[in-house]
């Protein structure tokens, strides 16, 4: 469809709507949507809309104004209030969400710095006489990204920042780092026993041991397993499809981005200085790690005593815990970079601006995404799909993992949040089984990884957002590149919880399905060979 009659009809919605004006706002009413199928309209038009168009500023804008109208029944007064007052600022005064844009804000400083002081250069060169080839760029990008399992939003963005010089050099375009990225942050953070995605989880899960039921159902991610064996294996033979093969052909012609914008163009033209060194680069990031791990337990109050490692790790608030980690790192570069000369202090200062600007785009796109989420939660989404769930698990027990893999991918791409996911529906699913149950470990990693899912293909969520911003790379080219490979994964995975509902056993069904995901990709290589011959 043109996009000129998209915006038309999107547009004739909105005036036709406005003038129902009730502006009786003497009291809150009940909207007529609550609860209601159509309380997953406003993400449906906003993720359509950003596919169709490409336009995801304006997209999510659309999307939230949809959902403010049918909040409100069509007042306008009542739209407006709804979108700025209960949603937007609401959203932007929430410490959590506050957390994460100054962490995000810290480590665009950081990687202004690392460029200005020539770190991320002389790493680039390092990398390159060491790193000749595309399989080679891929797998280090792969083992950084699985190394780096703390935090999501910390992966996404450092994993960009250290490999992109080394996948640019090799021709690797930019939509296939952001994959990698992806694919190797959330999936990653869900499985490791020691994360902010383990730590909210466990919280989550009342009136059960919360890390043991986590351990155990992990052999059973299957999504996760399967979506880092399918890196592996891509990088190994040598192949790709759907958009994202149009994106590798471009890179091999010269154009990483495949699109006419060049994302964070003006802060990739700054070469930095010639006296930097692979320490200014490497430095810096072992520094953000520790900290920002030191941070997080810190916020648990392993330091004041009150806890050990693991449970101040899994009491921790990971948006504080960040923001001290990645100010420790910057306090440190500060004093390695200007004693040395490296840079001087009017450039220090100046790329406090540059990286601010840097994450502007990252910044609105995620406050767009929270507005909308919330929004979309005032409408009771998140309320129709549990209640959907929960009256459909009756009758269906061996097929219950497989379907709450589908109910929890389609709400985490609806809303764009895996941790959302989790809260409304774990405490349904623990509630369909007795604890001593096999099935229950099998749904809630069901749960867990069809959150994970539908986060990594969301247009709108958070974890996205940063991948592209890691990668610089166009958002909705992300988006559109990754959502057939993770959809490749997730069909195995199903697959694999239908079978694991019978066996129940995660070491007989593991295998088995990578067995199937790496069957399934040579027989797409055959394929797309076929096809270009």
């Amino acid at each position: 469809m043109n996009k000129r009659i998209v915006f038309v009809l999107i547009f004739i919605f909105i005036i036709t709507a406005m003038p129902v004006v009730c502006f009786a706002a003497d009291g809150e009413t009940t909207s007529w949507f609550y609860q209601s199928a159509l309380s997953l309209l406003p993400p449906a038009i906003a993720i359509v809309l950003a596919l169709v168009t490409k336009e995801v500023y304006f997209s999510l804008f659309i999307g939230i104004v949809a959902g403010g109208l049918l909040y409100a029944n069509f007042s306008f007064e009542g739209a407006i209030n709804a979108i700025f007052t209960n949603a937007m600022i609401a959203k932007l005064s929430d410490p959590w969400n506050v957390g994460i844009l100054i962490f995000l804000v810290m480590l665009g400083i950081l990687v202004a710095l690392m460029n200005k002081s020539g770190g991320s250069t002389a790493y680039g060169r390092w990398a390159s006489e060491r790193i000749s080839s595309k399989r080679g760029a891929i797998l280090s990008t792969f083992i950084l990204g699985v190394l780096i399992f703390v935090d999501d939003y910390f992966n996404c963005l450092t994993v960009g920042s250290v490999m992109r010089p080394v996948t640019d050099k090799v021709k690797i375009s930019r939509a296939k780092l952001a994959y990698i990225i992806d694919a190797t942050a959330a999936p990653v953070c869900i499985i490791a026993p020691i994360s902010s995605w383990a730590a909210a989880v466990t919280g989550i899960v009342d009136g059960y041991d919360g890390a043991e039921l986590f351990l155990r159902a992990i052999p059973y991610n299957f999504y996760s397993i399967l979506s880092l064996v399918m890196i592996v294996t891509m990088a190994l033979l040598n192949f790709d499809y759907g958009p994202m093969r149009k994106n590798e052909i471009n890179a091999e012609n010269g154009d990483l981005f495949s699109t006419e914008d060049r994302p964070f163009g003006d802060l990739e033209a700054n070469q930095g200085s010639e006296k930097g060194r692979v320490i200014d680069m490497i430095l810096p990031v072992i520094v953000l790690i520790i900290s920002c791990i030191c941070g997080m337990v810190y916020t648990g109050g392993f330091f004041s005593g009150e806890a050990n490692f693991a449970d101040a790790f899994t009491n921790s608030d990971a948006s504080i815990g960040l923001v001290l980690g990645s100010f420790v790192a910057l306090v440190f570069v500060f004093f390695l970079y200007l004693p040395r000369r490296i840079i001087t202090f009017k450039e220090f200062s100046r790329c406090i601006v540059e990286g601010f600007n840097s994450m502007v785009p990252a910044i609105l796109i995620l406050t767009f995404a929270w507005t909308l989420s919330a929004v979309t939660s005032m409408l009771g989404a998140d309320a129709f799909v549990a209640g959907f769930m929960e009256n459909s698990a009756a009758g269906l027990k061996f097929f219950l993992p497989a379907i709450v893999f589908l109910v929890a991918l389609g709400l985490a791409f609806a809303t764009g949040t895996s941790w959302g996911t989790f809260g409304i529906l774990l405490p349904i699913v623990i509630t369909v089984f007795p604890a001593s149950s096999e099935l229950l470990v099998i749904v809630v990693s069901a749960c867990m990884a069809g959150a994970v899912c539908g986060d990594h293909i969301s247009p709108i969520s958070d974890t996205t957002i940063m991948a592209s911003t890691g990668a610089r790379c166009n958002h909705i080219i992300h988006v559109s590149t990754q959502i057939p490979y993770a959809l490749t994964a997730a069909a195995v995975a199903f697959a694999a919880y239908i079978m694991a509902a019978f066996v129940q056993n995660a070491w007989v069904v593991l295998p088995i399905a990578i067995v199937v995901m790496i069957a399934v990709l040579l027989i797409i290589k055959a394929c797309v060979t076929k096809n270009n011959q």
